[in-house]
């Protein structure tokens, strides 16, 4: 097939279905096929630092990058002069958005630090891209808003989240399939255990290093001076970019527990959050740091979701870091490294958990690698075993967590209207201002 041909075939049938980690995680790619020399897809890659080149290298398995995008010139040089990725001829942009004017890229990769991804992936929908990007997805509730009606609007756009967790199939699908086929009863509780976010400062203000546009970097952020802290890696410790552990592991391990509990769809969550056992590294003002120079997202919190059924879900700092589901039948853990409890010892689901079942929970294709699966969908249509609608409802659950840590209190959320009901101080965080220049685009 040549490429004009595949570029109208995927007009024609590339479709999803709109209503369907600061450590990096990435599964093997061994059954990662690149595809032949005349019918790579065309790519760009938005973000280039340690998680975006790892990103970078894996679609690069299955495309051509020939546009690499940073506002670290260091990141972007390495790069495009990485044989596993710009190979020395990719073209470097520090705009983004000159590499989204480009017609000839199909696919881009998104892989900013989290201020910056919804944004940047609207705009990407709207220029006609099939999107790759990073979890959180997003940095308020607001946001959540905007993304779903963009994706809603450019539903032939095909659109996955690094959620690679769902892409597990010994542990944390196995996990999801148990709790779905009902082998574990009604379900009660699920611990979400996320450890807490870094302690630190306070730290010295400098001049930004010369291969870096501290300004562009802040973003939609209020502009403030330039702390090595609160750049790359670090800024997830920051409120003002980031959600801390809560967006964090937050965005994974939620993300399993309300897709075991079938509370992916928008209108499910809880309807109540209690944040009043979270505490934070610095002192806070009716949810406001009031330094600025040391990292302050919360360390040390139990933050308790109650859905409408009975069932509560914790999101904690505290035990170990993974999924601890119980049920009225027996409970399972999960995490990143293994599956235990006696459902599992015991193999409850031998007869259940088979190549019927990794199907259905891809959406109706076959199992595979993470990205394989998002570039199967790219070609064959369908919605990608980490869709973004149900991300979002993810995503509730996590700024929600935010919210209550930082005020530390209890209060009522309506997930049919996603609003925080009767408490106007928590209600005014579901959005932040916007620094002009850096407005995210309301789509209609």
């Amino acid at each position: 097939m040549t490429r004009s041909t595949r570029r109208n075939f995927l007009k024609s049938t590339a479709a999803v279905t709109a209503a369907a980690a600061s450590t990096p995680y990435f599964l093997t790619s061994a059954n990662a096929k690149p595809l032949s020399a005349n019918d790579r897809f065309v790519i760009g890659c938005i973000g280039t630092g340690s998680m975006g080149t790892g990103d970078a290298e894996q679609v690069a398995n299955f495309g051509d990058v020939v546009a690499v995008c940073d506002v670290d010139t260091n990141h972007m040089e390495r790069a495009r002069n990485s044989d596993k990725i710009g190979k020395g001829k990719a073209e470097m942009y520090k705009d983004y958005r000159k590499l989204l004017d480009r017609k000839d890229i199909e696919v881009v990769s998104i892989v900013t630090p989290d201020h910056w991804h919804t944004k940047i992936a609207i705009e990407a929908l709207q220029a006609g891209k099939h999107v790759f990007c990073q979890k959180p997805l997003t940095l308020t509730l607001e946001e959540n808003v905007r993304i779903r009606a963009a994706a809603n609007k450019y539903s032939d756009r095909v659109f996955i989240i690094g959620t690679q967790q769902r892409s597990d199939k010994d542990r944390f699908m196995r996990a999801v399939n148990m709790v779905q086929s009902g082998l574990l009863g009604d379900i009660k509780k699920i611990t979400c255990g996320i450890n807490g976010g870094d302690v630190g400062g306070p730290f010295m203000k400098s001049a930004p290093p010369a291969h870096l546009d501290w300004d562009v970097w802040q973003g939609q952020a209020e502009p403030v001076d330039y702390i090595k802290e609160r750049c790359h890696y670090q800024y997830r410790w920051w409120y003002e970019y980031s959600g801390g552990k809560f967006t964090d592991w937050g965005a994974h391990h939620i993300d399993i527990a309300l897709w075991a509990a079938g509370m992916t769809t928008k209108g499910s969550g809880p309807v109540e959050v209690d944040g009043s056992d979270a505490n934070h590294p610095i002192e806070f003002k009716d949810g406001y740091p009031t330094v600025d120079n040391h990292y302050n997202t919360s360390h040390d919190f139990n933050i308790v979701h109650k859905f409408a059924n009975g069932m509560e879900i914790h999101v904690t700092s505290r035990g170990d870091n993974g999924v601890l589901i119980e049920g009225t039948k027996g409970r399972i853990f999960v995490n990143r490294g293994k599956i235990s409890g006696a459902p599992i010892e015991e193999n409850w689901d031998k007869d259940l958990f088979n190549e019927e079942a990794l199907v259905k929970l891809y959406n109706g294709k076959p199992f595979e690698w993470h990205k394989a699966n998002f570039f199967r969908c790219v070609r064959e249509g369908g919605t990608p075993v980490s869709d973004l609608h149900s991300h979002l409802q993810t995503m509730n659950l996590c700024h929600l967590s935010v919210i209550a840590a930082r005020l530390k209190r209890s209060f009522k959320w309506n997930p049919e209207t996603e609003m925080i009901e009767g408490d106007e101080p928590a209600a005014a965080m579901q959005a932040r201002k916007q620094r002009a220049g850096y407005e995210i685009p309301v789509v209609s």
